[in-house]
C-alpha cells in the first residue's frame, strides 16, 4: 500500500505543531500566532467611570518598547504564546517577553504587573473575580498544555522520520509514535480551549458607575482565541488521520 497519504497527513502535523509551539522570537510570523488575545483599550473607561472614580491618565504608555510587567502601563493589546507574549500599544507595534521556558498564561496578573502602582489597588477592586482572574488555574493548565505539545511534536517528527524507510516494522513504528503524539495534540488542544474559554467569563462582566449601581458599563476587557489554538486543533487531526495508512502498511507491506 503507497505510505504518501500517511505522509502528508504526518508532515502536516509536524508543521502545524511546531508552528504553535516554535514561538521563541519577536519576529513578525511567530509572534503572530499566538493562543489567546486580550484587549484592554476599554478598561481605562471603566476604571474612569467605576465607584472608584478614579481617573485613568496615566493607566496606559505609548511607549511601544517600554519593558513588560515593570509598571510602565498598560498596551491596548495582549497575545500569548507557548514562549512568550506580547503587547501592543497599536497594530505592529509593540514588544513581547522572550523566555527559555514555558510562559503561564496569567492575564490578570499580567494586566497588574503592567499598570503603574496606583492602579494596582483599583484593578483589583473592580475586576470581578472570575476564570479570568484565577491566576493560579490558568497558568498551571497552559503549562500542562505547553509540555503536552511539546511531546506530541516530538513524536509527529519521530513518525516522520521513521515513516520514510519503508518496512513493516518501521512502520509500527511510525503508527506507535502517530498514535501516542496526536493523544498529546489532542489533550493539549482541549486543554488550551478550556483555558480560553474560561479566561473569557470576563468579556460579558460589568462594573457599577459612579451615577448610578443599577447602570453596569462593559469593563472593557476581551479575551478571544489565537490562531495557534486552530493550529493546534489541526495538527491533531492531521497526526490523528497519518495513523490509519500506517496501520495498515505495517501490516500489509511486503517490500
Amino acid at each position: 500500500m503507497p505510505i504518501i497519504p500517511g505522509e502528508v497527513c504526518i508532515g502536516s502535523a509536524t508543521f502545524f505543531s511546531y508552528v504553535s509551539v516554535g514561538q521563541l522570537n519577536t519576529s513578525t510570523i511567530p509572534r503572530g500566532i499566538s493562543m489567546v488575545k486580550m484587549n484592554v483599550s476599554g478598561f481605562g473607561d471603566a476604571l474612569s467611570q467605576s465607584h472608584a472614580g478614579d481617573s485613568a491618565a496615566g493607566l496606559y504608555t505609548t511607549n511601544a518598547t517600554a519593558p513588560l510587567e515593570e509598571g510602565d502601563g498598560l498596551r491596548q493589546i495582549y497575545a500569548w504564546g507557548f514562549y512568550s507574549h506580547c503587547a501592543y500599544v497599536a497594530p505592529e507595534q509593540g514588544i513581547c517577553s522572550n523566555k527559555s521556558q514555558p510562559n503561564l498564561f496569567q492575564p490578570f496578573d499580567t494586566m497588574v504587573a503592567d499598570a503603574p502602582a496606583k492602579f494596582h489597588t483599583v484593578t483589583q477592586f473592580i475586576v470581578p473575580n472570575s476564570g479570568f482572574t484565577d491566576s493560579s488555574f490558568l497558568g498551571s493548565l497552559s503549562r500542562g498544555a505547553y509540555w503536552l505539545c511539546f511531546i506530541g511534536s516530538i513524536l509527529a517528527a519521530l513518525a516522520m522520520i521513521f515513516g520514510v524507510k519503508r518496512g513493516n516494522f518501521t512502520f509500527f513504528l511510525s503508527a506507535t509514535f502517530a498514535i501516542l503524539g496526536s493523544l498529546m495534540l489532542l489533550i493539549s488542544a482541549a486543554i488550551w480551549t478550556s483555558v480560553v474559554v474560561r479566561a473569557q467569563a470576563v468579556n460579558g462582566q460589568g462594573v457599577n458607575t459612579t451615577a448610578t449601581a443599577t447602570s453596569p458599563i462593559p469593563l472593557g476587557i476581551h479575551v478571544s482565541f489565537g490562531p495557534g489554538v486552530w493550529l493546534l486543533w489541526a495538527a491533531f487531526a492531521s497526526l490523528f488521520f497519518s495513523t490509519i495508512p500506517y496501520v495498515v502498511s505495517c501490516f500489509t507491506y511486503r517490500g
